[in-house]
């Protein structure tokens, strides 16, 4: 019961980290692109992100270098993690 109730805890963990992560960078670098560009979109199903790179050559170059440096093609975002999702939670309740 014990490693079910830490693994719980860290699954939760690292998705609220995940997300202001994976949020951050874009959300501050894009705030007026994504006002003109993408107004009612959410950040759920990566609708703000696909919207901006859709829109890449409109906006603005503080958000365009933050597009090419995180999310999945860059070395930032979830592309960055490196063993998020192959294994990384392995060790646990060994």
């Amino acid at each position: 019961m014990r490693i079910v109730k830490r693994t719980c805890t860290a699954l939760v963990s690292m998705l609220f980290a995940t997300s202001a992560f994976a949020q951050g960078p874009v959300a501050t670098a894009c705030k007026d692109d994504i006002a003109v560009h993408c107004a009612g979109k959410s950040h759920v199903n990566r609708e703000i992100r696909n919207c901006l790179e859709a829109n890449k050559a409109k906006v603005s170059a503080a958000c365009r270098a933050v597009l090419e440096t995180t999310g999945m093609g860059g070395m930032g975002g979830m592309g960055g993690m490196g063993g998020m999702g192959g294994g990384g939670m392995g060790g646990m309740g060994k």
